[in-house]
């Protein structure tokens, strides 16, 4: 019996040891299960994070084109409507100088900032029709006289015509006979193909046929073309080659 009491004790020992073995290794294997759900988890979860990332790039990517190019449209919008203005020459009025579908870009600010001069080319809308544009050179500045006898053009009663070597030929239409008063803040176009240009000379008459003006002293009104109706002057033609359309030489002998 004494040998039994002294046995129990031990046994009990072994069974708490026992358990306490048990206990641990299903805390073992808890903590292994649960490392193992974490490692798991971090392989499933590491393609899907970096496709999330992936697209963030690409999404900042695509917002930053998105405001590039409304940054790009804001400038040519502006450019085009307040600085520039962009012309294609239907036909050969201004030959030698600017050739039919010639394009040419027009400098908008170039009478904002300075006065027209004779010898521009200027793009400006047609008198009789303001919906159309038209490419002439200038020819009369505001108050000025400008006659046209023999196909060469005087200035204020000068006894020296105009020197006008840009002209595609002789003169032979329509030249001679005119006498324009220019108006103040008005100026007087001409194209550099005189034997074909429809220009100044002829508007008046077309202020009539379209019934734009009702008598022949409301037409002369149309012969000229005021300054707020000029677009700006042409400075270069761009294709189909690139070439300066500056009348500087010009402008220094008149």
């Amino acid at each position: 019996m004494e040998e039994n009491k002294n046995k129990m004790p031990q046994n009990q020992y072994e069974e708490e040891e026992a358990k306490q073995l048990n206990t641990a290794q299903e805390v073992d294997v808890e903590s292994e299960y649960t490392e193992a759900q974490q490692v798991r988890k971090t392989l499933s979860e590491g393609p899907v994070a970096e496709e999330n990332e992936e697209k963030a790039d690409i999404k900042k990517e695509v917002i930053s084109w998105i405001r590039l190019i409304a940054i790009v449209v804001v400038v040519v919008v502006v450019v085009k409507q307040f600085v520039i203005v962009n012309a294609i020459v239907p036909t050969g009025s201004m030959e030698n100088t600017i050739m039919p579908d010639d394009r040419l870009i027009g400098f908008r600010l170039a009478y904002k900032i300075g006065d027209p001069q004779r010898y521009d080319i200027a793009i400006f809308k047609y008198p009789v029709d303001e919906s159309q544009v038209y490419i002439k050179r200038i020819i009369g500045l505001p108050g000025e006289k400008v006659t046209i006898e023999d196909g060469k053009i005087y200035i204020d009663d000068s006894e020296e015509p105009l020197d006008e070597p840009y002209l595609k030929e002789e003169w032979t239409v329509e030249n001679t006979g005119y006498t324009f008063e220019v108006p103040e803040d008005c100026y007087l176009m001409l194209g550099d193909n005189r034997n074909i240009s429809a220009d100044a000379r002829y508007w008046a008459d077309e202020a009539l046929m379209c019934e734009t003006a009702q008598t022949e002293e409301e037409a002369e009104s149309y012969q000229y073309v005021s300054r707020d109706k000029i677009l700006g002057k042409a400075i270069v033609r761009y294709w189909p080659s690139i070439e300066m359309l500056t009348a500087d030489d010009l402008q220094q002998t008149k």
